[in-house]
């Protein structure tokens, strides 16, 4: 995938193995997973297998999540994007599109995920003409929460997972553009 997509302070371009090391270094951090599963990766093969994942989304599905790059360093901050979800159920959707991101704890309240969220909107709305686009947030992620919000993402719901954990269920469409 040759896809690049440009803000003020990012570039967003497709993961590549190279960024396996970067990866890690913010997967393995606990507080990173605090509002997910609360499994940080303990060896670098898990940042390998899901930069894997992510490269098989491109081929399949022509989008997934990319490494969000900061301009001015180089550094890698993290990982933002569309997903077409088509591996798993979530609250009750499958064959949607989701829209997520995860940061280095050193990138977060520097508005970075605010950015890269308003490109992915434009991105997935008037370059790929998608109709609608889901989020789904930890219920007490409070950040991440009011991001979506921020950028347009509406609130449905709140759902449960298996183990009972309280997630919000969060949807903008490309008429609310």
């Amino acid at each position: 995938m040759n896809l690049i997509l440009e803000t003020p302070r990012l570039l967003l371009r497709p993961l590549d193995l190279s960024d396996a090391e970067a990866l890690f270094e913010m997967n393995k951090n606990p507080n990173v997973h605090k509002y997910l599963w609360q499994k940080p990766e303990v060896v670098i093969d898990e940042s390998i297998k899901v930069i894997e994942y992510v490269q098989r989304q491109y081929a399949e599905n022509k989008i997934g999540r990319f490494a969000t790059i900061l301009k001015e360093t180089g550094e890698f901050i993290g990982w933002t994007g569309i997903k077409f979800v088509n591996d798993h159920v979530e609250n009750g959707n499958t064959n949607f599109y989701d829209y997520g991101y995860r940061l280095n704890v050193k990138f977060w309240n520097k508005g970075y995920a605010t950015e890269a969220s308003k490109a992915w909107l434009d991105f997935g709305f008037f370059q790929m003409n998608i109709k609608e686009m889901n989020a789904y947030t930890h219920s007490e992620n409070g950040a991440s929460n009011h991001v979506l919000k921020r950028v347009g993402f509406n609130f449905m719901e709140d759902y449960s997972d298996k183990d009972g954990v309280i997630w919000k269920w969060w949807q903008i469409s490309k008429q609310s553009q």
